[in-house]
This record gives C-alpha cells, structure tokens and sequence, in this order.
C-alpha cells in the first residue's frame, strides 16, 4: 500500500488520457467509446506498472542466481493482445470495412498507457494530443478538402424484368462514369439478381438523386446504399 502514492499519477493520467480519445469515439456513436478507451489505457498503465516493479513481486530467487527483469516484454504482450480487442470493433457490411480508425484509437491509446506506466508523462501528453488532434482537428480539415464519397451499392431486380437490368447499369454509370462492379450474382433459387457497385459521389444530393432514380425502375425489389464513414 505504501507505493500507492507512487503509482497513482500514472494511473490518474491514464484515465484523463483514455477518456479524452474515448470522449471522441462515444460522440461518434462507435462500437468502442469512453469507457472501452479509459480501460484500455488504464490496464495498459497497470500492466506496465507491475513490470517495471517485479522487484516487490513475491518470489524467492534460487540461491545464487540473479534475476534480471525485461519490462519491455510485457509491452509486447499488451501490444498483441491489444489486436484481438482491435479486431472486435472491426466489421464488415457489405463491401464496405468500417471500424479501423477505432481501432486505431484503441491501438495508440494502449501505447499511451504504457508509456504512462514506465512514467514518461511528456512523451504520453505529446501522443494524446496528437492522437485527439488526429480524430478531432484532422476530420474537420479533410470534410473541407474537395473530395468524393465512396459509396457501396447493392441492387436486387426480378430476373424477368427483362429491362431492369440496363435501366441499373445505366443509372449508376450517369452517378459515377467510372463506377465498378463487385458482385454479380443470383439469389432467391435463381428467381433474382443482385448487382454490387462501388461508386463515387460529389455529396448526398447525388446519392438521393440515385435511391431515386432506383425507385423508378421497374423490377426491383431492394436496394442498399452504404457511404463509407470510419
């Protein structure tokens, strides 16, 4: 209990640390918010912590060995364990791959609570607030720069609607010129066709301007629209 007040700047700072990333994510409306990031910097800090003090662990050495401890070994281990919990947050909805910036986030928020632990505070602040700047400051600037949306669609018409399929392909190819096809496939016992398009848009007029067109169409059954937002 004595080195408590040893211990307690560096698990205090992992907590302010952690929640200003996670602060970020949780206004996201992500899968891993302020709570997740504060645990993953706090365990982060008290893993580190326990490493660099194995010289009050409760072990007794063999008589006439030394013991030389690698606490850079346990940051390996938090490191790679991180990525399981990184992969979680990761997922898959259609073509579309959502969840990387977060892990991210969860990723250099485990870094940042080592260094806390092993009690480079400097070095902690500086990564927490380029890390915060990142999310924050970063995605503000890029909305500005004049860029494109990428979008997943996918579009499922009868199989006898002999002309839905040139009406789609002519639809999306007005959207974006240069436009790919993913997928083609038939679904339903063969009875329907499901086409997927990655597409670029210049802003959500135009995505509206196509869910509208699509409606128009005769044959189709459904479609789904999927902007890429990480």
């Amino acid at each position: 209990m004595s080195d408590l007040p040893d211990f307690a700047p560096s698990l205090l700072a992992a907590v302010l640390a952690g929640g200003l990333i996670g602060f970020e994510r949780e206004w996201r409306g992500r899968a891993a918010g302020f709570r997740t990031h504060i645990l993953v910097c706090l365990a982060s800090a008290l893993l580190m912590e326990a490493a660099v003090s194995q010289g009050a662990w409760r072990f007794d050495a063999l008589l006439g060995t030394q013991i030389v401890s690698d606490p850079t070994r346990m940051a390996h281990g938090v490191l790679t364990g991180i990525g399981f919990l990184c992969a979680g947050v990761i997922f898959r909805a259609g073509f579309s791959i959502h969840g990387l910036t977060t892990a991210a986030s969860l990723w250099i928020t485990a870094a940042i609570g080592l260094l806390l632990g092993v009690g480079l505070f400097g070095l902690a602040f500086t990564g927490t607030v380029l890390t915060v700047m990142v999310l924050l400051i970063l995605r503000l600037v890029s909305r500005r720069l004049p860029q494109k949306a990428v979008i997943d669609a996918e579009i499922v018409w009868r199989r006898d609607a002999a002309d839905a399929e040139a009406a789609v392909e002519a639809a999306v190819t007005d959207l974006d010129p240069g436009r790919r096809a993913d997928l083609f496939e038939l679904i339903d016992g063969g009875e329907r066709v499901r086409r997927s398009f990655r597409l670029q848009i210049e802003d959500d007029a135009a995505l509206k301007t196509l869910a509208a067109r699509l409606r128009t169409i005769e044959g189709i059954t459904g479609y789904r629209l999927d902007p890429r937002d990480d």
